[in-house]
């Protein structure tokens, strides 16, 4: 059983699928671990910890693998490496790119998509979403604070009082737990907002203030796997002029808000950027789906009237080594349930997480999710 660790292609991720702890599991459970050379360099994981753990490090990783670890989906021209018949555990962005699923399926892999793992509680340590979500989090409130250019504590001197930083985060998943949470320890004054009812409670428990329309609807805003729905024009006319009213006094802005396979839902119109104060900040982690905030574009920092968007992509991996760390024991606790007590691959097909997440098997895309549209 032969372990292939990829070096990732894209020169924005720096993520890697494994780190030399994961490693050490990885050849307790009987298998042999390649890693091609730089693969964990941007995660601050030199090729040494990797050899030093037991992993062979090799250009030639990929050659007649098993299975392959990888952050991100592989490219059309990655697959020709890849060994038909090898299983890859990736997070594979399946919503809309249909050729990509197509090249994968005729490469004969077994593509396994990792965001689609159920929010069970056996699953709760694969849950990839949940663990780079919550360093984007983290990390969205650092770069708003270092966007910011005041301090974000109150702070009484002898030369006066400096004013506590207000900061208000929109859309209460993983991401806005951690950064409601990130930002108090900071010392801002914090309030956050969500459509779901469940999450008035986690914002209230964190020391936070929860804004919301308390309607009807909003008692009847969440599905049963723990989303949020999209809500009605009315509903959402009603909370964006709670919001815009809001916005006008905050210093800085956070925006979460993603639907599965949607385009990210439009929060923050340019009219309400235009109401904040000048030295503001919107920080919006939903921006590589379209964006939360009118005017954020992708990999940039905007700024309109004074006011800044901040619109980093792959938040999670600007903290990219507790990231890979997180990412990879995601991995390696999915992989476990791959491997029987003779320490051979055995993928039990009829296993609910299995069937979540697998995308293609045996020359066919196989989830009912993604089914060719002609078929």
């Amino acid at each position: 059983m032969k372990i292939a660790v990829a070096k990732e292609q894209d020169p924005a991720e720096p993520r890697v699928a494994a780190t030399p702890d994961t490693v050490k599991k990885l050849k307790a459970l009987g298998a042999e671990v390649a890693v091609e050379p730089g693969a964990g360099l941007k995660s601050g994981l030199p090729d040494s910890d990797f050899t030093a753990a037991g992993a062979t490090v090799t250009a030639d990783a990929l050659k007649d693998a098993d299975v392959v670890f990888k952050v991100k989906r592989p490219e059309a021209s990655e697959l020709a490496s890849y060994k038909r018949g090898a299983l890859v555990l990736a997070i594979m962005d399946p919503y809309g790119n249909d050729a990509a699923l197509k090249s994968m399926a005729d490469a004969g892999i077994a593509a396994f998509a990792m965001e689609l793992m159920p929010r069970i509680t056996r699953a709760q340590v694969m849950d990839v979403l949940s663990s780079q979500a919550n360093l984007a989090g983290y990390r969205a409130v650092i770069d708003g604070a270092e966007t910011f250019g005041r301090a974000m504590p109150m702070m009484m001197t002898a030369a006066g009082t400096v004013p506590a930083a207000k900061v208000f985060i929109m859309g209460v998943g993983v991401a806005g737990l951690q950064a409601i949470a990130t930002a108090r320890r900071l010392g801002a004054i914090v309030t956050a907002t969500d459509v779901r009812p469940a999450t008035k409670e986690q914002v209230e428990s964190l020391g936070a203030k929860f804004l919301a329309v308390e309607d009807e609807e909003f008692k009847n805003a969440q599905t049963a796997g723990g989303y949020a729905k999209e809500m009605s024009k009315e509903y959402q006319a009603k909370q964006a002029a709670l919001t815009a009213e809001h916005i006008k006094k905050q210093d800085i802005v956070i925006t979460t808000a993603l639907i599965p396979g949607r385009p990210a839902p439009r929060l923050v119109t340019a009219e309400m950027v235009k109401s904040m104060k000048p030295g503001s900040v919107l920080v919006d982690l939903a921006v590589e789906r379209g964006g939360n905030v009118e005017g954020a574009v992708p990999g940039q920092i905007v700024e309109i009237d004074g006011v800044k968007i901040v619109g980093y992509t792959n938040v999670a991996g600007r903290v990219a080594a507790s990231a890979s760390a997180l990412y990879a024991r995601n991995l390696l606790s999915f992989f476990e349930t791959m491997v029987n007590k003779e320490k051979a691959l055995a993928v039990n097909w009829d296993d609910e997480l299995v069937k979540a997440t697998a995308l293609t098997r045996d020359g066919a895309v196989v989830h009912p999710n993604f089914q060719p549209k002609s078929a």
